[in-house]
């Protein structure tokens, strides 16, 4: 009777374990079932890890955890009245993982992270887990240039898991690499080299292009010898293009690039098929107060004047419009200061003598 009681004793001291809530456990996976994964802390019974607690919403339990290998766990809820624990593997991994983010911004290590979400005023972003913000001010691109899915390299600017506060940066990864980039192309470029280039960003007066490590301005005027309105007409962010350098501001640092250098000169091949006094038949591209600028040859613009312009739309009760062909002659060519004047009416010998 006596061994009987100190057996039974040396069982119930088998489970004589002290497991609160918060407590980091290891734990064996037994198998599967519709709430979860069971697993074996060395409880009474089978402690349970609910699906939302084990994996993320695509994922699969048996895809993430093998059946009879030991994981830790985190206790979540302590032994309810059947003795089960509730535990969770999530929360471990976003612990683990918040310990290797403040790591990395300890030692200012640039992380990637996975574009999850595009909102207003920037993108969330997923780094091992653990959902961080980029606000748009510290993005190079646009966020409507990124989409879900989409790498990006970052650096942590904030990380405090008190107020679950996580922003970052992608931006200062471009700064703090730029300062060396920039010495080393400074040191290489020079006016009149064809470089390759990425499109970065897009403005009303022109493009800025990546050279690699530093940004040069593709300037409007620069980017073909027809008539362009705006950049994004030929270029959209992320292209890839060659550019001439035209100027290199070592002092300022800033470099001037041109598109249109790398195509033909169309004033040289105008200079050869147009005369003054002929007749040409041109597309009106703008129109300002002093007049009307017209293409008489493929990247040719010439000026038809206000006065010109009026008597052309008294004649044809018309307003001319951007994109109207017209009939005009050429008053005056001047193909070195690439200036061409019309006039609707055919110049006689005199009125070209007295212009």
């Amino acid at each position: 009777m006596v061994t009987k009681d100190l057996d039974f004793e040396e069982l119930l001291k088998q489970y004589d374990y002290k497991f609160q809530k918060g407590d980091l456990v290891k734990g064996i996976v037994c198998g599967f079932d519709g709430q979860g994964v069971m697993v074996d802390i060395g409880a009474k019974t089978i402690a349970i890890v609910p699906i939302r607690e084990a994996v993320e919403k695509d994922e699969k339990a048996e895809d993430k955890f093998e059946k009879g290998k030991e994981y830790e766990f985190l206790i979540i809820r302590e032994e309810d009245e059947d003795g089960k624990f509730l535990l969770s593997r999530k929360r471990v991994d976003f612990a683990y993982s918040w310990k290797e983010l403040e790591k990395a911004k300890a030692s200012d290590e640039t992380i990637l992270g996975t574009v999850v979400g595009v909102v207003k005023g920037g993108v969330l972003v997923d780094i091992s887990g653990v959902r961080g913000f980029v606000p748009s001010s510290q993005l190079r691109a646009k966020e409507s240039d990124l989409e879900v899915g989409s790498k990006i390299e970052l650096k942590i600017l904030t990380l405090d898991s008190q107020q679950n506060n996580f922003i970052l940066s992608n931006k200062k990864v471009y700064d703090d690499t730029a300062t060396e980039a920039r010495k080393n192309v400074f040191s290489q470029i020079e006016p009149g080299q064809v470089v390759k280039g990425d499109v970065v960003r897009i403005t009303d007066f022109g493009a800025f292009i990546d050279l690699g490590g530093i940004d040069g301005l593709l300037p409007l005027s620069q980017l073909s010898w027809r008539w362009i309105d705006h950049p994004t007409d030929i270029l959209n962010v992320g292209d890839k293009i060659d550019v001439e350098v035209i100027a290199v501001d070592h002092d300022k640092q800033r470099v001037s690039l041109s598109l249109k250098n790398l195509e033909p000169d169309p004033w040289l091949e105008a200079e050869k098929q147009i005369k003054e006094g002929d007749k040409v038949e041109g597309t009106i591209t703008r129109i300002k107060h002093f007049g009307a600028f017209v293409e008489v040859f493929p990247g040719v613009e010439a000026l038809l004047p206000q006065a010109e312009v009026a008597e052309l739309q008294n004649a044809s009760k018309n307003i001319l419009q951007v994109g109207d062909k017209v009939q005009t002659y050429i008053l005056k060519f001047n193909p070195t200061d690439k200036r061409i004047a019309l006039s609707v009416n055919e110049p006689t010998e005199e009125k070209s003598e007295e212009e």
